[in-house]
Protein backbone atom coordinates (compact mmCIF):
# COMPACT_ATOMS: atom_id res chain seq x y z
CA UNK A 1 0.00 0.00 0.00
CA UNK A 2 1.41 3.42 -0.99
CA UNK A 3 1.55 5.98 1.80
CA UNK A 4 -0.10 9.42 1.54
CA UNK A 5 3.32 10.97 1.80
CA UNK A 6 4.57 9.09 -1.25
CA UNK A 7 1.45 10.16 -3.21
CA UNK A 8 2.03 13.77 -2.18
CA UNK A 9 5.67 13.81 -3.40
CA UNK A 10 5.71 11.26 -6.24
CA UNK A 11 8.62 12.58 -8.34
CA UNK A 12 11.22 12.64 -5.58
CA UNK A 13 10.28 9.19 -4.35
CA UNK A 14 10.09 7.75 -7.87
CA UNK A 15 13.62 8.99 -8.55
CA UNK A 16 14.88 7.56 -5.28
CA UNK A 17 13.17 4.22 -5.96
CA UNK A 18 14.76 4.14 -9.41
CA UNK A 19 18.23 4.76 -7.94
CA UNK A 20 17.69 2.03 -5.34
CA UNK A 21 16.64 -0.49 -8.01
CA UNK A 22 19.75 0.37 -10.02
CA UNK A 23 21.96 -0.16 -6.97
CA UNK A 24 20.36 -3.51 -6.22
CA UNK A 25 20.65 -4.74 -9.81
CA UNK A 26 24.31 -3.75 -10.01
CA UNK A 27 25.61 -4.61 -6.52
CA UNK A 28 22.91 -6.85 -5.06
CA UNK A 29 20.09 -6.30 -2.56
CA UNK A 30 22.43 -6.65 0.40
CA UNK A 31 24.92 -3.98 -0.63
CA UNK A 32 23.52 -1.34 1.70
CA UNK A 33 24.00 -3.72 4.65
CA UNK A 34 27.57 -4.42 3.52
CA UNK A 35 28.18 -0.66 3.46
CA UNK A 36 26.61 -0.31 6.91
CA UNK A 37 28.63 -3.11 8.50
CA UNK A 38 31.96 -1.95 7.04
CA UNK A 39 31.53 1.75 7.84
CA UNK A 40 30.31 0.81 11.32
CA UNK A 41 33.47 -1.23 11.81
CA UNK A 42 35.55 1.77 10.71
CA UNK A 43 33.67 4.15 12.97
CA UNK A 44 33.99 1.75 15.89
CA UNK A 45 37.74 1.34 15.43
CA UNK A 46 38.38 5.07 15.07
CA UNK A 47 36.17 5.99 18.04
CA UNK A 48 37.72 3.38 20.33
CA UNK A 49 41.15 4.73 19.47
CA UNK A 50 40.05 8.27 20.29
CA UNK A 51 39.40 7.47 23.96
CA UNK A 52 41.24 4.25 24.81
CA UNK A 53 44.29 6.18 25.98
CA UNK A 54 42.43 8.45 28.41
CA UNK A 55 41.78 5.74 30.94
CA UNK A 56 45.02 3.86 30.16
CA UNK A 57 47.37 6.79 30.83
CA UNK A 58 48.41 5.58 34.33
CA UNK A 59 49.67 2.29 32.87
CA UNK A 60 51.24 3.97 29.81
CA UNK A 61 53.20 6.60 31.77
CA UNK A 62 54.24 4.04 34.35
CA UNK A 63 55.31 1.60 31.63
CA UNK A 64 57.32 4.27 29.83
CA UNK A 65 58.88 5.48 33.07
CA UNK A 66 57.81 9.12 32.58
CA UNK A 67 57.36 11.45 35.59
CA UNK A 68 53.97 13.18 35.22
CA UNK A 69 54.87 16.10 37.51
CA UNK A 70 57.50 17.59 35.18
CA UNK A 71 55.95 20.44 33.16
CA UNK A 72 57.33 19.25 29.80
CA UNK A 73 55.89 15.79 30.44
CA UNK A 74 52.46 17.28 31.08
CA UNK A 75 52.70 18.70 27.55
CA UNK A 76 53.37 15.16 26.29
CA UNK A 77 50.33 13.93 28.17
CA UNK A 78 48.15 16.60 26.57
CA UNK A 79 49.42 15.71 23.11
CA UNK A 80 48.71 12.03 23.73
CA UNK A 81 45.18 12.96 24.76
CA UNK A 82 44.36 15.67 22.25
CA UNK A 83 46.74 15.27 19.28
CA UNK A 84 44.55 12.65 17.62
CA UNK A 85 41.43 14.81 17.72
CA UNK A 86 43.36 17.96 16.80
CA UNK A 87 44.79 16.54 13.57
CA UNK A 88 41.66 14.69 12.49
CA UNK A 89 39.49 17.72 13.32
CA UNK A 90 41.66 20.05 11.24
CA UNK A 91 41.93 17.98 8.06
CA UNK A 92 38.58 16.20 7.92
CA UNK A 93 36.76 18.93 5.93
CA UNK A 94 39.54 18.96 3.34
CA UNK A 95 39.25 15.19 3.04
CA UNK A 96 35.48 15.50 2.67
CA UNK A 97 35.97 17.88 -0.25
CA UNK A 98 38.55 15.57 -1.87
CA UNK A 99 36.06 12.72 -1.47
CA UNK A 100 33.44 14.64 -3.45
CA UNK A 101 36.06 15.21 -6.16
CA UNK A 102 37.74 11.80 -6.38
CA UNK A 103 35.43 9.29 -4.71
CA UNK A 104 34.32 8.61 -1.14
CA UNK A 105 35.00 4.88 -1.18
CA UNK A 106 38.53 5.34 -2.56
CA UNK A 107 39.53 7.76 0.21
CA UNK A 108 37.74 5.69 2.84
CA UNK A 109 39.85 2.67 1.81
CA UNK A 110 43.02 4.76 2.11
CA UNK A 111 41.95 5.78 5.61
CA UNK A 112 41.56 2.19 6.77
CA UNK A 113 45.05 1.34 5.50
CA UNK A 114 46.77 4.40 7.02
CA UNK A 115 45.04 3.87 10.36
CA UNK A 116 46.15 0.23 10.46
CA UNK A 117 49.77 1.14 9.69
CA UNK A 118 49.70 3.68 12.52
CA UNK A 119 48.29 1.07 14.91
CA UNK A 120 51.03 -1.42 14.07
CA UNK A 121 53.67 1.30 14.58
CA UNK A 122 52.23 2.22 17.98
CA UNK A 123 52.35 -1.34 19.22
CA UNK A 124 55.95 -1.84 18.07
CA UNK A 125 57.02 1.50 19.55
CA UNK A 126 55.43 0.71 22.90
CA UNK A 127 57.46 -2.50 23.10
CA UNK A 128 60.89 -1.09 22.34
CA UNK A 129 61.06 2.66 23.10
CA UNK A 130 60.72 3.99 26.66
CA UNK A 131 61.12 7.25 28.54
CA UNK A 132 60.40 10.64 27.00
CA UNK A 133 61.47 9.35 23.57
CA UNK A 134 58.90 6.60 23.89
CA UNK A 135 56.18 9.12 24.70
CA UNK A 136 57.22 11.32 21.74
CA UNK A 137 57.11 8.28 19.46
CA UNK A 138 53.58 7.45 20.64
CA UNK A 139 52.47 11.05 20.04
CA UNK A 140 53.80 11.07 16.46
CA UNK A 141 52.29 7.69 15.61
CA UNK A 142 48.96 8.78 17.08
CA UNK A 143 49.06 11.67 14.59
CA UNK A 144 49.54 9.13 11.77
CA UNK A 145 46.49 7.29 13.07
CA UNK A 146 44.62 10.60 13.15
CA UNK A 147 45.15 11.07 9.41
CA UNK A 148 43.66 7.64 8.73
CA UNK A 149 40.87 8.31 11.20
CA UNK A 150 40.02 11.56 9.42
CA UNK A 151 39.55 9.68 6.13
CA UNK A 152 37.18 7.29 7.91
CA UNK A 153 35.29 10.03 9.78
CA UNK A 154 34.83 12.15 6.65
CA UNK A 155 33.40 9.39 4.49
CA UNK A 156 31.58 6.77 6.55
CA UNK A 157 28.31 8.69 6.99
CA UNK A 158 28.44 9.98 3.38
CA UNK A 159 28.84 6.39 2.11
CA UNK A 160 25.85 5.32 4.20
CA UNK A 161 23.76 8.22 2.93
CA UNK A 162 24.56 7.18 -0.64
CA UNK A 163 23.72 3.52 0.03
CA UNK A 164 20.41 3.89 1.90
CA UNK A 165 17.14 5.50 0.78
CA UNK A 166 15.96 8.46 2.86
CA UNK A 167 13.30 6.43 4.69
CA UNK A 168 15.99 4.06 6.09
CA UNK A 169 18.88 6.42 6.74
CA UNK A 170 17.99 7.14 10.35
CA UNK A 171 18.07 3.45 11.18
CA UNK A 172 21.39 2.96 9.35
CA UNK A 173 23.04 6.05 10.81
CA UNK A 174 21.68 5.05 14.22
CA UNK A 175 23.78 1.89 14.15
CA UNK A 176 26.75 3.83 12.79
CA UNK A 177 26.40 6.41 15.55
CA UNK A 178 26.33 3.64 18.15
CA UNK A 179 29.76 2.68 16.84
CA UNK A 180 30.93 6.29 16.67
CA UNK A 181 29.83 7.59 20.06
CA UNK A 182 29.32 4.28 21.82
CA UNK A 183 32.78 3.29 20.60
CA UNK A 184 34.18 6.28 22.44
CA UNK A 185 32.69 4.97 25.67
CA UNK A 186 33.73 1.41 24.79
CA UNK A 187 37.27 2.71 24.31
CA UNK A 188 37.33 3.81 27.93
CA UNK A 189 36.20 0.36 29.04
CA UNK A 190 38.63 -1.53 26.82
CA UNK A 191 41.45 0.74 27.91
CA UNK A 192 40.74 0.03 31.55
CA UNK A 193 40.53 -3.72 31.02
CA UNK A 194 43.55 -4.13 28.73
CA UNK A 195 45.86 -1.82 30.68
CA UNK A 196 45.26 -3.86 33.83
CA UNK A 197 46.75 -6.91 32.06
CA UNK A 198 49.29 -5.49 29.62
CA UNK A 199 49.24 -1.82 28.57
CA UNK A 200 50.86 -2.60 25.20
CA UNK A 201 47.61 -4.33 24.17
CA UNK A 202 45.73 -1.03 23.95
CA UNK A 203 47.72 -0.31 20.78
CA UNK A 204 47.37 -3.84 19.40
CA UNK A 205 43.58 -4.13 19.73
CA UNK A 206 42.91 -2.13 16.53
CA UNK A 207 45.39 -4.02 14.34
CA UNK A 208 43.28 -7.12 13.47
CA UNK A 209 40.20 -4.95 13.02
CA UNK A 210 42.15 -2.64 10.74
CA UNK A 211 43.57 -5.44 8.60
CA UNK A 212 40.17 -7.09 8.12
CA UNK A 213 38.45 -3.75 7.52
CA UNK A 214 41.03 -2.60 4.96
CA UNK A 215 40.75 -5.77 2.87
CA UNK A 216 36.98 -5.90 3.21
CA UNK A 217 36.50 -2.25 2.24
CA UNK A 218 38.70 -2.67 -0.84
CA UNK A 219 36.82 -5.77 -2.02
CA UNK A 220 33.23 -5.00 -1.01
CA UNK A 221 32.57 -1.24 -1.20
CA UNK A 222 31.61 0.48 -4.46
CA UNK A 223 31.44 4.13 -5.44
CA UNK A 224 27.79 5.21 -5.69
CA UNK A 225 28.32 8.96 -5.81
CA UNK A 226 28.44 10.75 -9.14
CA UNK A 227 31.88 12.34 -9.50
CA UNK A 228 31.78 15.56 -11.50
CA UNK A 229 34.67 16.11 -13.88
CA UNK A 230 36.71 19.31 -14.04
CA UNK A 231 36.51 20.28 -10.36
CA UNK A 232 39.54 22.08 -8.95
CA UNK A 233 41.02 21.95 -5.47
CA UNK A 234 40.67 25.20 -3.51
CA UNK A 235 44.27 25.55 -2.24
CA UNK A 236 43.89 29.00 -0.68
CA UNK A 237 40.66 28.08 1.08
CA UNK A 238 42.08 24.83 2.43
CA UNK A 239 45.27 26.48 3.70
CA UNK A 240 43.41 29.32 5.43
CA UNK A 241 40.93 26.94 7.09
CA UNK A 242 43.59 24.44 8.18
CA UNK A 243 45.92 27.14 9.51
CA UNK A 244 43.13 29.01 11.32
CA UNK A 245 41.68 25.95 13.03
CA UNK A 246 45.16 24.62 13.89
CA UNK A 247 46.14 27.90 15.58
CA UNK A 248 42.95 27.94 17.65
CA UNK A 249 43.22 24.31 18.74
CA UNK A 250 46.94 24.64 19.58
CA UNK A 251 46.19 27.74 21.63
CA UNK A 252 43.44 25.92 23.51
CA UNK A 253 45.78 23.00 24.19
CA UNK A 254 48.65 25.12 25.51
CA UNK A 255 46.26 27.28 27.50
CA UNK A 256 45.93 24.29 29.84
CA UNK A 257 49.64 24.36 30.74
CA UNK A 258 51.18 26.59 33.44
CA UNK A 259 52.67 29.88 32.25
CA UNK A 260 55.13 31.73 34.47
CA UNK A 261 53.58 32.06 37.91
CA UNK A 262 50.08 31.36 36.55
CA UNK A 263 48.52 27.95 37.04
CA UNK A 264 47.30 27.97 33.40
CA UNK A 265 48.48 29.54 30.18
CA UNK A 266 45.54 31.74 29.19
CA UNK A 267 47.61 34.90 29.81
CA UNK A 268 50.46 33.70 27.59
CA UNK A 269 50.99 36.01 24.58
CA UNK A 270 51.43 32.89 22.43
CA UNK A 271 48.04 31.53 23.48
CA UNK A 272 46.29 34.89 23.07
CA UNK A 273 48.06 35.53 19.77
CA UNK A 274 47.21 32.06 18.51
CA UNK A 275 43.52 32.52 19.27
CA UNK A 276 43.38 35.95 17.59
CA UNK A 277 45.37 34.83 14.54
CA UNK A 278 43.25 31.67 14.21
CA UNK A 279 39.98 33.61 14.31
CA UNK A 280 41.28 36.08 11.71
CA UNK A 281 42.34 33.22 9.43
CA UNK A 282 38.88 31.63 9.68
CA UNK A 283 37.27 34.97 8.82
CA UNK A 284 39.60 35.16 5.82
CA UNK A 285 38.56 31.63 4.91
CA UNK A 286 34.91 32.69 4.91
CA UNK A 287 35.64 35.62 2.57
CA UNK A 288 37.62 33.36 0.22
CA UNK A 289 34.93 30.69 0.08
CA UNK A 290 32.18 33.15 -0.79
CA UNK A 291 34.08 34.17 -3.94
CA UNK A 292 35.74 30.87 -4.92
CA UNK A 293 34.54 29.12 -8.09
CA UNK A 294 35.31 25.71 -6.58
CA UNK A 295 35.13 26.30 -2.83
CA UNK A 296 36.52 23.89 -0.26
CA UNK A 297 33.14 24.00 1.47
CA UNK A 298 29.95 25.65 0.29
CA UNK A 299 29.05 27.99 3.12
CA UNK A 300 25.58 28.35 1.60
CA UNK A 301 24.77 24.99 3.22
CA UNK A 302 24.53 26.86 6.53
CA UNK A 303 21.49 28.66 5.11
CA UNK A 304 19.68 25.32 5.42
CA UNK A 305 18.14 25.30 8.91
CA UNK A 306 18.43 21.56 9.39
CA UNK A 307 22.13 21.68 8.53
CA UNK A 308 23.03 24.82 10.49
CA UNK A 309 21.14 24.09 13.71
CA UNK A 310 22.05 20.41 13.52
CA UNK A 311 25.76 21.27 13.54
CA UNK A 312 25.37 23.87 16.27
CA UNK A 313 23.63 21.39 18.53
CA UNK A 314 26.20 18.73 17.56
CA UNK A 315 29.09 20.96 18.67
CA UNK A 316 27.44 21.89 21.98
CA UNK A 317 26.45 18.29 22.69
CA UNK A 318 30.01 17.14 21.93
CA UNK A 319 31.49 19.71 24.31
CA UNK A 320 29.18 18.58 27.09
CA UNK A 321 29.78 14.87 26.44
CA UNK A 322 33.58 15.05 26.14
CA UNK A 323 34.01 17.02 29.34
CA UNK A 324 31.73 14.67 31.23
CA UNK A 325 33.75 11.59 30.26
CA UNK A 326 37.03 13.23 31.20
CA UNK A 327 35.78 14.46 34.57
CA UNK A 328 34.11 11.16 35.51
CA UNK A 329 37.38 9.33 34.87
CA UNK A 330 39.32 11.72 37.13
CA UNK A 331 36.58 11.47 39.75
CA UNK A 332 36.65 7.68 39.80
CA UNK A 333 40.37 7.04 39.33
CA UNK A 334 41.75 9.84 41.48
CA UNK A 335 39.24 9.94 44.33
CA UNK A 336 36.35 7.51 44.64
CA UNK A 337 38.12 4.22 43.92
CA UNK A 338 41.24 4.90 46.06
CA UNK A 339 38.99 5.99 48.93
CA UNK A 340 37.24 2.61 48.60
CA UNK A 341 40.50 0.74 48.99
CA UNK A 342 41.28 0.06 45.33
CA UNK A 343 44.99 0.07 44.48
CA UNK A 344 46.07 2.70 41.93
CA UNK A 345 47.18 -0.06 39.55
CA UNK A 346 43.60 -1.38 39.43
CA UNK A 347 41.69 1.92 39.16
CA UNK A 348 41.57 2.02 35.31
CA UNK A 349 39.93 -1.42 35.12
CA UNK A 350 37.48 -0.69 37.93
CA UNK A 351 36.61 2.74 36.51
CA UNK A 352 35.88 1.10 33.15
CA UNK A 353 33.37 -1.24 34.79
CA UNK A 354 31.73 1.55 36.78
CA UNK A 355 30.92 3.67 33.71
CA UNK A 356 29.10 0.83 31.90
CA UNK A 357 25.62 2.28 32.64
CA UNK A 358 26.53 5.29 30.46
CA UNK A 359 27.22 2.92 27.56
CA UNK A 360 24.07 0.86 28.19
CA UNK A 361 21.86 3.95 28.06
CA UNK A 362 23.34 4.93 24.74
CA UNK A 363 23.22 1.43 23.23
CA UNK A 364 19.57 0.92 24.12
CA UNK A 365 18.17 4.24 22.91
CA UNK A 366 20.56 5.07 20.04
CA UNK A 367 19.10 2.68 17.45
CA UNK A 368 15.53 3.21 18.69
CA UNK A 369 15.71 6.96 18.12
CA UNK A 370 17.38 6.47 14.73
CA UNK A 371 14.59 4.12 13.60
CA UNK A 372 11.80 6.39 14.83
CA UNK A 373 13.39 9.52 13.33
CA UNK A 374 12.91 8.01 9.84
CA UNK A 375 9.18 8.31 10.43
CA UNK A 376 8.81 11.35 12.65
CA UNK A 377 11.89 13.47 11.96
CA UNK A 378 14.81 14.49 14.17
CA UNK A 379 13.47 17.49 16.07
CA UNK A 380 11.50 15.67 18.78
CA UNK A 381 14.17 13.08 19.62
CA UNK A 382 17.23 15.31 19.45
CA UNK A 383 15.56 18.05 21.50
CA UNK A 384 14.32 15.56 24.09
CA UNK A 385 17.74 13.88 24.21
CA UNK A 386 19.64 17.07 24.98
CA UNK A 387 17.03 18.10 27.56
CA UNK A 388 17.43 14.77 29.35
CA UNK A 389 21.21 15.17 29.08
CA UNK A 390 21.07 18.57 30.78
CA UNK A 391 18.84 17.26 33.57
CA UNK A 392 21.31 14.41 34.11
CA UNK A 393 24.17 16.89 34.47
CA UNK A 394 22.29 18.83 37.13
CA UNK A 395 21.46 15.64 39.01
CA UNK A 396 25.13 14.62 38.92
CA UNK A 397 26.17 17.99 40.35
CA UNK A 398 24.26 17.13 43.54
CA UNK A 399 26.10 13.82 43.98
CA UNK A 400 28.72 14.15 46.74
CA UNK A 401 32.36 13.24 46.12
CA UNK A 402 31.84 10.18 48.33
CA UNK A 403 28.66 8.77 46.72
CA UNK A 404 26.50 5.66 46.72
CA UNK A 405 27.24 3.89 43.45
CA UNK A 406 23.62 2.88 42.70
CA UNK A 407 22.54 6.53 42.60
CA UNK A 408 25.56 7.45 40.45
CA UNK A 409 24.85 4.56 38.04
CA UNK A 410 21.23 5.61 37.52
CA UNK A 411 22.26 9.18 36.71
CA UNK A 412 24.92 8.29 34.16
CA UNK A 413 22.46 5.82 32.58
CA UNK A 414 20.00 8.72 32.18
CA UNK A 415 22.76 10.80 30.58
CA UNK A 416 23.49 7.89 28.22
CA UNK A 417 19.79 7.76 27.28
CA UNK A 418 19.85 11.46 26.43
CA UNK A 419 22.93 11.11 24.26
CA UNK A 420 21.44 8.06 22.53
CA UNK A 421 18.21 9.88 21.72
CA UNK A 422 20.14 12.81 20.24
CA UNK A 423 22.93 11.29 18.16
CA UNK A 424 21.41 9.38 15.22
CA UNK A 425 18.42 11.67 14.51
CA UNK A 426 20.65 14.74 14.52
CA UNK A 427 23.23 13.24 12.14
CA UNK A 428 20.53 11.88 9.84
CA UNK A 429 18.86 15.29 9.64
CA UNK A 430 22.19 16.94 8.78
CA UNK A 431 22.99 14.49 5.98
CA UNK A 432 19.43 14.42 4.60
CA UNK A 433 19.44 18.21 4.22
CA UNK A 434 22.29 18.53 1.67
CA UNK A 435 22.51 17.78 -2.08
CA UNK A 436 23.99 14.34 -2.94
CA UNK A 437 27.05 15.85 -4.66
CA UNK A 438 27.98 17.74 -1.46
CA UNK A 439 27.60 14.90 1.05
CA UNK A 440 31.36 14.40 1.38
CA UNK A 441 31.97 18.03 2.34
CA UNK A 442 28.92 18.07 4.61
CA UNK A 443 30.03 14.86 6.33
CA UNK A 444 33.51 16.36 6.73
CA UNK A 445 32.14 19.49 8.37
CA UNK A 446 29.96 17.39 10.67
CA UNK A 447 33.01 15.30 11.61
CA UNK A 448 35.02 18.48 12.26
CA UNK A 449 32.43 19.71 14.75
CA UNK A 450 32.46 16.27 16.40
CA UNK A 451 36.24 16.09 16.68
CA UNK A 452 37.00 19.63 17.80
CA UNK A 453 34.24 19.48 20.39
CA UNK A 454 36.45 17.24 22.57
CA UNK A 455 39.31 19.75 22.52
CA UNK A 456 36.96 22.66 23.26
CA UNK A 457 35.40 20.54 25.98
CA UNK A 458 38.63 19.72 27.78
CA UNK A 459 39.87 23.32 27.41
CA UNK A 460 36.68 24.79 28.86
CA UNK A 461 35.91 22.23 31.54
CA UNK A 462 39.49 21.70 32.64
CA UNK A 463 39.85 25.47 33.11
CA UNK A 464 36.64 25.61 35.13
CA UNK A 465 37.80 22.68 37.23
CA UNK A 466 41.15 24.35 37.93
CA UNK A 467 39.37 27.60 38.88
CA UNK A 468 37.22 25.73 41.38
CA UNK A 469 40.17 23.68 42.62
CA UNK A 470 42.54 26.63 43.07
CA UNK A 471 40.58 28.24 45.89
CA UNK A 472 40.83 25.29 48.28
CA UNK A 473 43.65 22.99 47.13
CA UNK A 474 46.50 24.86 48.86
CA UNK A 475 44.84 25.16 52.29
CA UNK A 476 43.67 21.54 52.09
CA UNK A 477 47.19 20.26 51.35
CA UNK A 478 48.72 22.46 54.05
CA UNK A 479 46.35 21.42 56.83
CA UNK A 480 46.55 17.76 55.81
CA UNK A 481 50.36 17.73 55.88
CA UNK A 482 50.50 19.56 59.23
CA UNK A 483 48.16 16.94 60.69
CA UNK A 484 50.70 14.27 59.70
CA UNK A 485 53.51 16.12 61.53
CA UNK A 486 55.17 17.52 58.40
CA UNK A 487 57.11 20.70 59.39
CA UNK A 488 55.35 24.00 58.73
CA UNK A 489 57.92 25.24 56.22
CA UNK A 490 57.78 22.01 54.20
CA UNK A 491 53.97 21.88 54.33
CA UNK A 492 53.81 25.47 53.07
CA UNK A 493 56.16 24.67 50.16
CA UNK A 494 54.31 21.51 49.08
CA UNK A 495 50.93 23.25 49.36
CA UNK A 496 51.87 25.36 46.35
CA UNK A 497 51.41 22.32 44.10
CA UNK A 498 49.78 23.66 40.88
CA UNK A 499 46.18 22.49 40.47
CA UNK A 500 47.02 21.26 36.96
CA UNK A 501 49.73 18.96 38.34
CA UNK A 502 47.38 17.72 41.05
CA UNK A 503 44.71 16.82 38.48
CA UNK A 504 47.10 15.04 36.16
CA UNK A 505 48.63 13.19 39.11
CA UNK A 506 45.15 12.05 40.08
CA UNK A 507 44.30 11.08 36.50
CA UNK A 508 47.47 9.01 36.29
CA UNK A 509 46.82 7.26 39.60
CA UNK A 510 49.92 8.85 41.07
CA UNK A 511 50.39 10.05 44.66
CA UNK A 512 52.82 12.98 44.23
CA UNK A 513 53.65 13.31 47.93
CA UNK A 514 56.62 10.94 47.73
CA UNK A 515 58.19 13.15 45.05
CA UNK A 516 57.16 16.51 46.48
CA UNK A 517 58.12 16.12 50.14
CA UNK A 518 61.82 16.39 50.84
CA UNK A 519 63.19 12.86 51.29
CA UNK A 520 64.95 13.80 54.53
CA UNK A 521 61.73 15.27 55.95
CA UNK A 522 59.76 12.24 54.82
CA UNK A 523 62.23 9.86 56.44
CA UNK A 524 62.03 11.79 59.73
CA UNK A 525 58.26 11.27 60.08
CA UNK A 526 56.89 8.53 62.35
CA UNK A 527 56.50 5.35 60.31
CA UNK A 528 52.70 5.37 60.55
CA UNK A 529 52.48 8.97 59.30
CA UNK A 530 55.01 8.30 56.56
CA UNK A 531 53.06 5.27 55.29
CA UNK A 532 49.79 7.20 55.34
CA UNK A 533 51.17 10.25 53.50
CA UNK A 534 52.54 8.20 50.58
CA UNK A 535 49.68 5.66 50.60
CA UNK A 536 46.54 5.52 48.47
CA UNK A 537 44.18 7.35 50.85
CA UNK A 538 45.97 10.58 51.83
CA UNK A 539 46.12 12.47 48.52
CA UNK A 540 42.61 11.51 47.31
CA UNK A 541 41.19 12.59 50.67
CA UNK A 542 42.86 16.01 50.46
CA UNK A 543 41.78 16.81 46.90
CA UNK A 544 38.26 15.38 47.25
CA UNK A 545 36.51 18.55 48.48
CA UNK A 546 38.41 21.02 46.23
CA UNK A 547 37.83 18.75 43.22
CA UNK A 548 34.11 18.49 43.87
CA UNK A 549 33.81 22.29 44.12
CA UNK A 550 35.30 22.58 40.65
CA UNK A 551 33.30 19.64 39.33
CA UNK A 552 30.00 21.26 40.28
CA UNK A 553 30.96 24.31 38.18
CA UNK A 554 31.80 22.00 35.26
CA UNK A 555 28.52 20.10 35.48
CA UNK A 556 26.34 23.22 35.65
CA UNK A 557 28.14 24.58 32.58
CA UNK A 558 27.60 21.26 30.78
CA UNK A 559 23.91 21.42 31.66
CA UNK A 560 23.62 24.93 30.19
CA UNK A 561 25.31 23.78 26.97
CA UNK A 562 22.97 20.80 26.76
CA UNK A 563 19.90 23.01 27.14
CA UNK A 564 21.19 25.42 24.46
CA UNK A 565 21.79 22.40 22.22
CA UNK A 566 18.16 21.36 22.87
CA UNK A 567 16.97 24.82 21.80
CA UNK A 568 19.09 24.65 18.65
CA UNK A 569 17.62 21.22 17.89
CA UNK A 570 14.10 22.57 18.28
CA UNK A 571 14.89 25.46 15.90
CA UNK A 572 15.91 23.13 13.06
CA UNK A 573 12.32 23.14 11.75
CA UNK A 574 10.16 20.33 10.49
CA UNK A 575 11.50 17.18 8.83
CA UNK A 576 13.47 18.17 5.73
CA UNK A 577 15.01 15.92 3.07
CA UNK A 578 16.78 17.57 0.14
CA UNK A 579 14.89 17.07 -3.10
CA UNK A 580 11.64 15.95 -1.48
CA UNK A 581 10.26 19.38 -0.59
Amino acid sequence: MVSKKRLAKPKAYMEEDREERERESKYGKNYKWIALSNTTLGALMSAINGTILIISLPAVFSGLGVNPLIASNIALLLWLLLGYMLVSGVIVVTIGRLSDMYGRVKLYNIGFAVFTVGSIGLYISSLYITGVNGALSLVLLRLVQAVGGAFLFANSVAILTDAFPSNERGKAIGFNQIAGIGGGILGLILGGILSSFNWHLIFLVNVPIGIVGTIWAYLALHELATIKKGQKFDIVGNVSFTLGLTLILLALTYGLLPYGTNTMGWKSPYVIGGLIAGILMLLLFGMIELKAKYPMFKLALFKIKAFAFGNISLLLAGIARGGLQFMIIIWLQAIWLPLHGVAFSQTPFRAAILILPLLFGFLIFGPISGYLSDRYGARLFSTLGMTINGIGFIMLAFVPAEFKYAYFAVIIFIIGVGQGLFAAPNTTAIMNSVPPEQRGGASGMRATFTNISLIFSIAIFFTLLVVGLSAHLGPSLYSGLIAQHVPVSEAARVSHLPPTSALFAGLLGYNPMKSLINSTVLASLPSSNQSYVIGKIFFPTLISKPFHDGLALVLYTGAIMSFIAAIASALRGKKYIYGEQ
